[in-house]
């Protein structure tokens, strides 16, 4: 079951435009319209550069105040100084990196719970790339791409900030041949949703259950749910994994999926565009 929430979740498989239409990004901007808009750069090893890039796009975008949260260590996320930043905010927007440095330097730390707060009374908590990862409570660390995976990979998971529940989410999919792994994550437990965003793609979830894809990629679910046979358990790890009666959807920009029945709606672009509010 679907845990619902308040707020909404801006989704990004990394790569989104930043000099173009910025249809993503502009997304992001338009949920600090009545408040700040605060940009986590803990997961990057550059966070000066990573900020750089981020705050005149957003300015430019017209988000009157755009703040930096940066953290070097879990000590900095306890001082107050540090989570007073986001005081006033309405949309939280985790930059790309390494998803471990933002759950084990931030997980329930005043950092995590005002961002959780924020989000649970309406507001926005929006990600790309290692960003993406972490909103769900188990998040994809590690595991091979482009092969068939097979009985033996190691598929290295870990908890996440828990914003959405049910699901498993991957990026920078189809660019980096990642259906393999996603399918040997959700074999292992058919009771998880897996999904997959396209780099410069964007699903937006409303309340955690109803989901909107936006840019120019497209966003894949993998439900196993039915799945009637696997081998994930076999002996022999040197095996290609096999797993029958596996579902596959695939969305472009309008589409629209329920996390909770999963099923799948077509919509147009411009239904989408009005729906993230860049129309």
């Amino acid at each position: 079951m679907i845990r619902t929430r308040s707020g909404r979740l801006i989704v990004i498989g990394g790569h989104e435009d930043k000099e173009d239409e910025r249809v993503i990004l502009r997304a992001v901007a338009n949920e600090a319209r009545n408040g700040a808009l605060v940009v986590v750069t803990a997961a990057s090893d550059l966070p000066h550069e990573v900020w750089a890039d981020y705050e005149p796009i957003f300015r430019d975008l017209g988000v009157e105040d755009v703040r930096q949260l940066h953290v070097d260590s879990r000590e900095q996320a306890l001082d107050e100084t540090v989570h007073g930043v986001l005081d006033g905010a309405t949309c939280v927007f985790f930059t790309g990196g390494d998803q471990l440095k933002l759950t084990s330097q931030l997980g329930d730390t005043p950092v995590f719970q005002k961002t959780r707060a924020i989000y649970e009374s309406g507001g926005c908590v929006a990600g790309t790339s290692a960003g993406a990862s972490v909103v769900c409570e188990t998040m994809m660390v590690s595991g091979g791409s482009s092969a068939s995976p097979r009985v033996g990979d190691a598929l290295r998971m870990a908890p996440g900030f828990g914003f959405v529940s049910g699901v498993i989410i991957d990026q920078h999919f189809a660019e980096r041949g990642r259906i393999g792994r996603l399918i040997g994550a959700v074999a292992q437990n058919p009771r998880i949703l897996g999904i997959g965003v396209d780099e410069n793609t964007a699903l937006i979830c409303e309340h955690g259950v109803s989901c909107t894809v936006l840019g120019e990629g497209a966003v894949y679910f993998v439900d196993a749910r039915d799945v009637t046979q696997s081998n994930v358990v076999d002996d022999s790890t040197d095996r290609t994994l096999s797993v029958f009666n596996i579902r596959l959807h695939l969305l472009n920009m309008g589409d629209e999926f329920d996390l909770q029945t999963r099923v799948p709606a077509c919509h147009s672009t411009e239904q989408a565009e009005a729906k993230a509010g860049i129309s």
